[in-house]
């Protein structure tokens, strides 16, 4: 992770997400800019919240572990998202653990600082109250996800997700093969199911399965089986 203070940069990802009047004046010299790479950590479930995080490029993937040691995916992200707004009111500790799936650009906002400067500034109130309460009206959709639909669904949703970017037409990402035991639980099925399922998106011409990688070959027939990518439904854009 790399991190720049008030600049050019910055003031650019401030405008292009109208930013402007939601953030006062006063809080510009606390602001970071962070750049993370593809698959760095940006927070972990259990630590210390200390910041807020806004999310002005990329996308970032949300997971939870259970006390049980169960991991499921709770949602892929792109901008605008906010990550440490429930933390920082609840005051607690990181509830998921945020991951950067293309490389990422936020705005963090120490808390300390948001404490002191926007607390009575009504334009970042009502900013972070919608996002809150939006969040927590598809929080049970998410977690749901893995009970309702099948492997086959979850699967080419998950594939969807790792693999494209639809803000960054560059970004082809590959699921490494190292990780499919991490993607089985993250998607809440077993390893030998998951090569099944794998087996036969490759039999369909879905995906091609390498040594190292497996590659998307055919991104709409995978859309397809997916019927919607369960795991990047939007809110409507914030006006």
């Amino acid at each position: 992770m790399s991190e720049t203070y008030v600049s050019e940069q910055l003031r650019h990802y401030i405008r292009l997400h109208r930013l402007e009047s939601i953030l006062p004046a006063s809080l510009h010299p606390h602001l970071a800019l962070c750049d993370f790479e593809q698959g760095e950590p940006i927070c972990m479930q259990g630590e210390k919240a200390r910041y807020l995080y806004i999310l002005v490029k990329g996308k970032i993937k949300i997971f939870n572990t259970s006390a049980e040691g169960r991991t499921l995916v709770v949602s892929f992200k792109t901008p605008l998202e906010l990550i440490g707004d429930v933390e920082f009111f609840q005051d607690i500790e990181i509830i998921n653990t945020v991951e950067a799936v293309s490389p990422v650009v936020m705005i963090r906002v120490p808390y300390r600082a948001l404490q002191e400067h926007g607390s009575d500034h009504a334009p970042l109130l009502r900013f972070l109250l919608d996002i809150i309460t939006r969040k927590f009206s598809l929080k049970s959709q998410f977690m749901s996800f893995n009970l309702i639909y099948p492997v086959e669904v979850r699967l080419a949703s998950y594939l969807l997700s790792v693999s494209f970017d639809e803000n960054d037409a560059g970004f082809r990402g590959r699921l490494s093969t190292k990780g499919l035991t991490d993607a089985a639980n993250l998607i809440g099925t077993s390893y030998r199911h998951l090569n099944r399922v794998l087996r036969k998106f490759a039999d369909d011409g879905l995906i091609e399965r390498r040594r190292d990688y497996i590659l998307v070959l055919d991104r709409d027939g995978l859309r397809e089986r997916a019927n919607q990518n369960i795991y990047e439904q939007k809110p409507e854009r914030m006006d």
